[in-house]
This record gives C-alpha cells, sequence and structure tokens, in this order.
C-alpha cells in the first residue's frame, strides 16, 4: 500500500493547474514591485541603511501573507466536504484520518507554498544592498515558513470541528487570536496595570510576530535559546493541531441530531413570551418574505451593538487612563484611530453580511425554489436590503453621530486649519455612505460568482477597499521620490485627500454600479448557472 495517497494524488493534480504558475507569478512580480517602490521611496538614504529600511517592510508583508494564505486554503476546507456529504465516501474505504487531513492539507496550501517561496528571492535582494547579513535571512525564512504552516494547522483544526462555513472561519478566528495575541496581551497587560509585576516573555513563546522580531541580527546574538524556543512551540502547536485534526475528522464527518440546539431553543421559548417570536416573523413576512428568510436571527443587530459597545469601553478607558490630554490636540490621533477601528469593523462586516444568505440559498439549492414563487427579483434584492437597515442602520447613524463629534472637536482644537479639517472629515463621511452601498451590491453580485461568502468578501474588500489604497500608496510614493529627486519640499498629507477621494469614489461607482445593474437584469441566469454547476 502506497504511504498517503491522497498526498500525492493532490500534489500532481494541483501542480497542473493554470492557477498554481500565474498565483506565484503574480505574487512574485507583486513583491518586487513593492521592493521597487521602497528602494525608490528610500533613494536618498545612504547605502548602508537601504538593506535595514527595505528588508523589515518585506518580511512583515510575507508575515500578514502567511496567516491569510492559510486562513484562506484550509479554513473551510473539510467543513465544506462535510457539507457536500464527500467527506464520508473517502472513510468507507481503509483511509484514515491523517490521509484526508494531510490530502486536503497538501492541495488547498500548494499555491500558497509557492507563492511563498516565490517572494522568498525578493527578500535576498537587501543582502545585496548591504546591512542584512545571510543569516538573518535564513531566521526570517525559517519562521516565515513556520507561520504559513501553523497558520494551515490552525485552519484545518477549526475546519475539523465545524460544518458550517461561518462557524469554521469564526472557531479559526478565535483559535488563532487565543494562540497568538491573548498571551502577549496579557503580558503586556499585567506590566502596564501593575508597574511592579515584571514582563514574562515566556508568555509571547507561542506567537510568531515575536519569534520574528528575535530573528533580527542585533537581537538573535542575545536571545538565541529564546528564538529557538519560540520557533520549537509554534512548530510543535502545528504538529499537535493536525494530530487533533486527524483524530476529529473520522469522528465528525455523520450528520447528527441538533438536540442541542432543540433544548436550547425550547428553553428560550418556555423563558420568553411565544407570541413575541411569532409577531416577529409574521411581521417580517407581511413586509418582505425574503427579508425574514435573511433576519431570521433577532440577535445579528445586538451583535453589531455589542461591537460598537466594545470600542467605546476602550475609548472611555483611554479617556481615563490619559485625563484630558487624551482629547488634546496633541493626542487627536486616537480619535482617528477610533473612526478607523468603526470604519474598518462596519466595512467587512457589510459584505459579509450582504453575501452570506445569498451564498448559502445559492449552495443549498434555496433559488430553485425561490425563483419558482411569485417573488421577483425586486422583491429578494429589496429583502436583502431590508435585512441590511435592520442589522446596521441604527449603528451607522450613530458612528456618524460620534465622527461628527471628533470632527467639530478637532475644528474646536486647531481653528487655524478649520477649512482643511472639515473637508478630511467631510469627505471621509461622505464616501463612507458611498462605500457601504458600493460593498453591499458588489458582496451581493460576487455571492453568485464566488465559491463562498467568504471569497465574496475577499473579492469586495480587494476592490473596493484595497486596490483604492495601493494606487494612493503609489502615488504617494511616486510624488516623494519625484519631490527628492527635485530637490523639492513634498507635498503635506492634505494634497492627497483628491487623491484619496476620488480614487475611492471610483471604485465605488465603477464597480457598485456594475454590479447592481448586472444583478437586476442577470439574477436568474446566474442564480441558474450556479445550480446547474452545482449539480
Amino acid at each position: 500500500m502506497i504511504f498517503l495517497p491522497i498526498v500525492g494524488r493532490e500534489l500532481r493534480v494541483a501542480a497542473r493547474r493554470r492557477s498554481s504558475y500565474w498565483t506565484r507569478t503574480g505574487l512574485a512580480l507583486g513583491a518586487i514591485t513593492i521592493g521597487a517602490f521602497l528602494y525608490l521611496a528610500n533613494a536618498d538614504a545612504p547605502p548602508q541603511l537601504l538593506g535595514p529600511r527595505i528588508f523589515p517592510a518585506l518580511v512583515w508583508l510575507g508575515m500578514l501573507f502567511c496567516f491569510y494564505a492559510g486562513r484562506r486554503s484550509t479554513a473551510d476546507c473539510l467543513s465544506e466536504e462535510k457539507r457536500e456529504g464527500t467527506l464520508g465516501l473517502l472513510f468507507l474505504t481503509d483511509l484514515k484520518g491523517y490521509d484526508v487531513v494531510l490530502g486536503k492539507l497538501a492541495a488547498t496550501s500548494l499555491i500558497g507554498f509557492y507563492s511563498l517561496l516565490a517572494i522568498l528571492p525578493v527578500l535576498a535582494i537587501p543582502i545585496l544592498l548591504g546591512g542584512i547579513t545571510s543569516g538573518e535571512f535564513w531566521r526570517m525564512a525559517l519562521v516565515l515558513t513556520n507561520t504559513f504552516l501553523f497558520s494551515l494547522a490552525v485552519g484545518m483544526f477549526a475546519s475539523s470541528l465545524s460544518r458550517k462555513s461561518r462557524r469554521a472561519m469564526g472557531v479559526n478566528l478565535l483559535l488563532l487570536v487565543s494562540i497568538v495575541g491573548l498571551p502577549g496581551a496579557c503580558a503586556w497587560a499585567l506590566a502596564v496595570c501593575l508597574p511592579s509585576h515584571p514582563f514574562y516573555p515566556q508568555l509571547m513563546l507561542s506567537c510568531p510576530f515575536y519569534s520574528l522580531y528575535l530573528s533580527d541580527a542585533s537581537l538573535y546574538l542575545s536571545h538565541k535559546p529564546v528564538f529557538w524556543a519560540s520557533v520549537g512551540i509554534v512548530h510543535g502547536l502545528t504538529l499537535l493541531l493536525l494530530l487533533a485534526a486527524s483524530w476529529i475528522v473520522p469522528r465528525s464527518w455523520q450528520d447528527k441530531p441538533r438536540q442541542t440546539a432543540r433544548s436550547l431553543a425550547s428553553a428560550f421559548e418556555s423563558s420568553s413570551s411565544k407570541a413575541a417570536p411569532q409577531a416577529y416573523r409574521t411581521r417580517l413576512l407581511n413586509r418582505n418574505p425574503f427579508l425574514w428568510l435573511a433576519s431570521r436571527s433577532r440577535s445579528k443587530p445586538l451583535l453589531v451593538w455589542g461591537v460598537l459597545a466594545f470600542v467605546a469601553v476602550w475609548w472611555i478607558w483611554a479617556s481615563l487612563q490619559f485625563g484630558m490630554l487624551w482629547l488634546s490636540d496633541s493626542n487627536s490621533g486616537t480619535n482617528i484611530a477610533t473612526v478607523i477601528m468603526l470604519n474598518v469593523a462596519l466595512k467587512l462586516w457589510v459584505p459579509l453580511e450582504a453575501s452570506r444568505q445569498l451564498a448559502e440559498d445559492r449552495q443549498s439549492g434555496a433559488f430553485e425554489l425561490l425563483l419558482s414563487t411569485p417573488l421577483t427579483v425586486g422583491d429578494i434584492l429589496r429583502g436583502q436590503w431590508l435585512a441590511l437597515r435592520r442589522q446596521f442602520l441604527g449603528p451607522v447613524l450613530l458612528s456618524y453621530g460620534v465622527v461628527v463629534g471628533f470632527m467639530l472637536m478637532s475644528i474646536r482644537h486647531s481653528p487655524a486649519e478649520h477649512h482643511s479639517l472639515f473637508n478630511a472629515w467631510l469627505a471621509g463621511l461622505l464616501l463612507f455612505a458611498v462605500d457601504v452601498a458600493a460593498l453591499g451590491w458588489t458582496a451581493m453580485y460576487a455571492a453568485f460568482t464566488t465559491r463562498s461568502a467568504n471569497q465574496a468578501v475577499v473579492v469586495t474588500v480587494t476592490r473596493l477597499l484595497i486596490a483604492p489604497s495601493l494606487l494612493l500608496i503609489a502615488i504617494i510614493v511616486l510624488t516623494t521620490m519625484y519631490a527628492s529627486f527635485s530637490s523639492e519640499p513634498p507635498p503635506e498629507l492634505s494634497a492627497y485627500l483628491p487623491w484619496w477621494f476620488g480614487l475611492g469614489l471610483a471604485a465605488d461607482l465603477l464597480y457598485g454600479l456594475s454590479a447592481r445593474r448586472r444583478l437586476r437584469k442577470n439574477f436568474r441566469r446566474l442564480a441558474c448557472a450556479e445550480q446547474a454547476r452545482h449539480h
């Protein structure tokens, strides 16, 4: 019998895909482009500082890629097989749990691993510029590879525990935060809140970012045992998570009755009024049937309010910690940080909810029933928007009020910059409203053109948020480079406000209006095409 037969087959299949070649080529070109921009932006620096300035930026970007690629590759691979009912067929043979886990791991991670190998030569270029040793490069490469494997293992373990895509993604994120961020946050909190309490670096050993930090040549010599202990612990956690997933998969692929869910539901109904849920369902059905379908969970708005409450508690704690200095002009960046937290949370949450119901109905075949009812395409799209409004309208209006308060506060503390500050805050408020609308339409369209709601969110965020940001960064780097070559002072940040607003608005109009038109025109064809491919 051949050892690990699924691994060999999956590697051969994945190696022949065109995406395996094009993805690693694109990542390598992207790394070269970013490295070229960093080089041009630091062209006026002394030669001995070029390498130390470019290398860390590329390495940290590579670190973020490792976490993203691992999460994207394996977070839903086993749970998707459970939903489709194909995982149980594998266990009708003499395959073991580790055969399936390692086979799926090889199939889903090959493109990401190829991409990581493609960007490593770009990371070696700063060695030629000076200031970076070969040992530092190889330590960084080891940490990046170890982090990539760890991210894959976390996703595989989370996927083995779940059946639904959303739950698998949630468990994946919870594990990453618990292993990577929580111990270090506890160490930092103890050191800050209890000044007499020493800082324990041992709590940081499970964090790959800590081993990356210790890879620096100036720190490695004095922290050599700690570095290798951190690498070993992360690698040990990787093996432990894979072994746990291999043990769980053969025991979790069957459909089980939801006795717990029923008991919880019956307990909830017995402790609360039964007339209230019935009236709630009737009200939603009378207004729009698809609104009822997308809003059956009454706790969704509470989750959004909970996030806003967390941000509010964080801001209040900072106000008490730093006093009125927190509100002064010298610390106005804290208000901007709060606005950014609200902005990012809502702009990532809206496309997820806009695409989730449509993607789930597409995968389950519900559109075959929905499109055979008197419901029109306009009713379905209107119901989805009503569900989004029910969940996000209150938090968005409150966020607008908070931002307006911050705007008035910053203008009062900086009367000399009244005009520029007003324009910046007003542009942010207008762009946020347009972004939300465009994110909703684009995510709804992407739900029909991608495999899952999570991929729809990635496509939507990349088109509407990441791409304009990268173009803006390129413009800033080019103008800074031109100013350094022409011996002119670089432009102030306020000079880039029209570019930021214009690029964001152009992306919203381009993709948002196009998605809205295609959905209204080709909704039935898209749904039927997906159902045919599903069957």
